[in-house]
């Protein structure tokens, strides 16, 4: 709760000499979430909350999401403060570490990790995926690097380079992923490449531009993967990232925020409707899935209610043989969606965690 990471979150501000937001989208397996735009109308009451400040520092943990979600965020955050930085305790993947090249500076953790920022395209038009036939709306996510993985393995492994080497190649591709998803694909990458170069040029400055070009070539696509982990020395070693490493002060109260935020979170706890029914017949559940967070602006936290049921059912078998009875497990739900939380009232103590 708010309540417990309070005092914690008034260190940080007194230290960081800022106001401190979090936004921390839930990977639990089974209850995902992600960077979306709908976020941005809460981060809005948040902001007009705490008003216009010197700085502002953004807690952020996320497996990525909207690319222009993540760029509209920054933009709005930049409204309210001349400087801007994200803290990074663990993960800031994807669009999270769009939201990082937006930043003055980035606070890492010895375990915090940002990623590449090439995209993945999913939409009805992608193709179906083989494992669910029969679910029309199960499709498999088309990523920029599998196309150009595959265009470069019949260029370099197997010499493929004349005019007409490259129609046949774009021939077959276009009969396994729609032409219109492979446009797509072209049309995001080269939108985060344009939202990536705009970020960067305010935290290393156009007259970076070289810096600028290798950072980008490199998270859209040398990186050879998107779970490509980057740590903090290679961030700000070789990419050339404004890092900070926190100070064994800081560290202990970020730690301890995100702590607190993954147990409320159940954030390594897999969803799983026999283990949350365990020997129940019928359970209510609510799942805390997302937050936003500041002390001024309380909680935003999008839930997932529901009821869990077992019930037994009969599986027809061919005459004479009687029905099979197998137990199954209904989970039906009964709210999905953002509630606020305010601040506990006498938040102004800043003693110790």
């Amino acid at each position: 709760m708010l309540s417990d990471r309070i005092k914690n979150y008034k260190w940080l501000e007194e230290d960081r000499g800022s106001k401190v937001l979090v936004y921390i989208t839930g990977d639990r397996r089974g209850m995902e979430t992600q960077i979306s735009t709908d976020a941005l109308e809460y981060f809005s009451d948040h902001l007009d909350r705490i008003g216009k400040v010197e700085k502002i520092s953004l807690i952020l943990y996320t497996q990525g999401g909207d690319t222009m979600a993540a760029w509209s965020l920054v933009n709005l955050i930049r409204q309210f403060c001349k400087t801007f930085e994200v803290i990074v305790p663990s993960k800031s993947r994807s669009s999270g570490t769009i939201i990082c090249l937006g930043a003055d500076s980035i606070i890492m953790t010895k375990q915090a990790t940002l990623g590449p920022i090439d995209p993945s395209v999913n939409g009805p038009l992608n193709p179906q995926n083989p494992k669910e036939p029969n679910n029309p709306a199960a499709r498999i996510p088309v990523s920029v690097e599998s196309i150009q993985g595959f265009i470069e393995l019949a260029k370099k492994e197997f010499g493929l380079s004349s005019e007409s080497d490259l129609k046949e190649i774009l021939l077959n591709l276009s009969e396994k992923v729609h032409p219109l998803v492979l446009g797509n694909v072209y049309r995001t990458r080269t939108q985060i490449q344009m939202v990536a170069r705009k970020l960067l040029n305010k935290q290393l400055g156009e007259e970076n531009s070289e810096k600028i070009d290798k950072i980008i070539t490199f998270l859209c696509s040398d990186s050879g993967s998107h779970d490509y982990a980057i740590y903090r020395k290679e961030a700000k070693d070789e990419l050339g990232l404004n890092i900070i490493k926190p100070d064994d002060g800081q560290y202990s109260r970020i730690s301890a925020i995100f702590e607190n935020i993954k147990a409320e979170l159940k954030l390594l706890q897999p969803f799983n409707v026999n283990l949350e029914l365990g020997g129940n017949t019928n359970l209510t559940y609510s799942c805390r899935r997302l937050l936003i967070e500041s002390i001024e602006g309380g909680t935003d936290v999008y839930v997932t209610d529901g009821e869990l049921m077992k019930k037994t059912i009969d599986i027809p078998q061919p005459p004479p043989l009687p029905p099979l009875q197998r137990t199954v497990v209904e989970n039906q739900s009964v709210f999905e969606g953002w509630r606020h939380e305010e601040s506990p009232p006498n938040n102004t103590d800043t003693g110790g965690a």
